[in-house]
Parts: structure tokens; C-alpha cells; sequence
């Protein structure tokens, strides 16, 4: 159930929401618990993410509101991890994960509704299926970086054991993310956040057996080591990785969205204010494409 006015302020606070967007949401959150039609909706969609919490599927695909554009549908999937946050918890502390864990992974409901409302200037979710992988069970903040637990697919199952690694498709593996807001993307930061990982799962999850860590994301498209320094914080992460794949199909909203903060800017407005900037910002103008890399290291 959803927590009413008050506790429902104190919950918003705990996962990070911003001071902007609580007022907004304790007020149409009322209109959620009144609503039998709302509430009735928001028990569904609980009991969709918490059936099988704590099982590895890649995130769950929970059902569009069914209500006229506006506040209350892009919010209201923050009122579904709310009411879904109990079972988390209670999820985490059956694993002995410690709260502060708990916590600081939880908090990126509050990071994502601060992205859409830079990008937009209201609250509001840009990716439904993706903070379901951390109310789910399966993804944890370690530092700098997240870690979500996956298994390989056919291409990398295949591509990591032809390397040397005893991996099939459906070995389990964790894939690297990594959020933006939270410093910089230093060698000291990863490595911190590695050896987190390794402790943090072999405690916590110690029946799986991860051999291989995998990215995928656009900061490992080797074309950025073209334009920025060798001894850059993007290039030396680059360095981290075996390429597991090549991605042929252009990704150039990506660059754009995490480094400018929306996607769909016009490529000729964006900034040249730092090194990477300047560096997507001019292989667009120039004609060029920028891709999903796809890299993998042996744990």
C-alpha cells in the first residue's frame, strides 16, 4: 500500500527525490489512494514486480496507465516503486545486503526523475523498464558504478568461450552501468567499485558464478579515443575491455542524451565547452555516427 502525505514525503527524501518534485507527487499521490480504479491499477503492477523478485529478467515490463497524458502518467510509476519498496527491502535484508547498499541503489528513482526534469522541466520517468532492475533485485550501486546481474546471450556466450572463458549462453555475468551525477569516471573510482563487486556478490549472491563483465553503452565506441586525450578517464575505461561485438547500427541520441542531457537536441546547438563535448558534437557535424560498443573483461 502507499503510504500517506507525510510518509509518503519522508519515503520520496530517502530515494533521492528532489525537494522540486515532492510536493507535486504527496499531492497527486492522494489522488492515487482514493482513486479505486488508481489504486486497484497500482496493486497490479506491485504484484507484477514482486512476483519472481530477486530472479535474474533483465527488468519487468509493467503495463501502461491507461489515463489522459499528464502528471499522473508520467508519475505513476514512481508510486509503484514505492509501494513496491517493503518488498525490496525486505528482499535485501533476507541477503544480508547492508543498508547503505540498500539505500544509495534504491536513490536512483530520485536521479531519474531529476533527468526527465532537466530535460522536460517537470517530474516524470523517461525509461519504464529500468529502475525496475533495481527494485527487482537485480542491479546494485557499488561505488561508482552499477551492477546488474544478467546472463549471457547467444553472441557474447559463444564470443567469451571462444576466448578462453567457460561461459555458454545463460552463464551468469554482470553487466557494468554507469550512471551519470556521480563524479568523475576515474581508474581509482572503477577499481573501488570492482572490488566492491567482488565481495558484495560472492557474500551476498554466492551461487552465482560470474567469469565475465560486460558493457554496453557508447562510451565504449572507439571512436572517442580519436578525439580525446590517451590519458583520459573515457579512454583509460575503453582500455578496460576485450570487444566481445560490433554494433552496425548508429546510436547517435545516446552521446547526445548523456552527455548534453537530451537526446534529441539539433546537433549544429551543441556545446564545444569540453573535451568530450566538443568531441561528440563534432564527428556529428562532420557526417559521422556514433555506436553502441560492446566490451568484456574476465572477473
Amino acid at each position: 500500500m502507499l503510504p500517506r502525505a507525510d510518509a509518503l514525503a519522508e519515503t520520496l527524501l530517502d530515494l533521492g527525490v528532489g525537494h522540486e518534485d515532492i510536493n507535486d507527487l504527496v499531492r497527486m499521490g492522494r489522488r492515487v489512494i482514493d482513486d479505486p480504479e488508481l489504486r486497484q491499477f497500482l496493486e497490479a503492477s506491485v504484484g507484477q514486480l514482486t512476483r519472481g523478485l530477486g530472479e535474474i529478467r533483465g527488468g519487468v515490463d509493467l503495463p501502461d496507465l491507461d489515463w489522459p497524458t499528464g502528471p499522473l502518467q508520467r508519475c505513476f510509476l514512481v508510486y509503484v516503486f514505492v509501494a513496491t519498496l517493503p518488498h525490496t527491502r525486505a528482499h535485501h535484508r533476507a541477503l544480508g545486503v547492508p543498508d547503505d547498499i540498500s539505500r544509495r541503489t534504491l536513490a536512483d528513482l530520485g536521479r531519474q526523475l531529476a533527468v526527465h526534469r532537466r530535460r522536460y522541466g517537470v517530474p516524470g520517468l523517461l525509461d519504464r523498464r529500468w529502475l525496475t532492475l533495481h527494485f527487482g533485485g537485480e542491479l546494485y550501486q557499488l561505488g561508482r558504478l552499477q551492477f546488474q546481474r544478467a546472463r549471457h546471450g547467444e553472441r557474447t556466450g559463444w564470443a567469451l568461450a571462444a576466448a578462453g572463458l567457460d561461459t555458454v549462453p545463460g552463464t551468469p555475468c554482470l553487466n557494468l552501468h554507469v550512471p551519470d551525477c556521480l563524479g568523475p569516471l576515474t581508474p581509482g573510482a572503477c577499481d573501488r567499485s570492482l572490488a566492491l563487486a567482488g565481495e558484495f556478490f560472492a557474500r551476498h549472491h554466492p551461487d552465482e558464478k560470474y567469469r565475465a563483465a560486460l558493457c554496453h553503452s557508447w562510451l565504449l565506441d572507439p571512436q572517442l579515443a580519436e578525439y580525446l586525450p590517451a590519458d583520459s578517464h573515457i579512454v583509460r575505461f575503453q582500455q578496460r575491455f576485450q570487444v566481445a561485438r560490433e554494433d552496425p547500427e548508429p546510436a547517435d541520441t545516446d552521446p547526445v542524451q548523456f552527455v548534453f542531457g537530451n537526446g534529441d537536441l539539433p546537433v549544429e546547438t551543441l556545446p564545444r565547452r569540453t573535451a568530450l563535448e566538443r568531441a561528440v558534437g563534432d564527428h556529428l557535424r562532420g557526417g559521422g555516427h556514433w555506436y553502441t560498443g560492446h566490451g568484456w573483461f574476465a572477473l
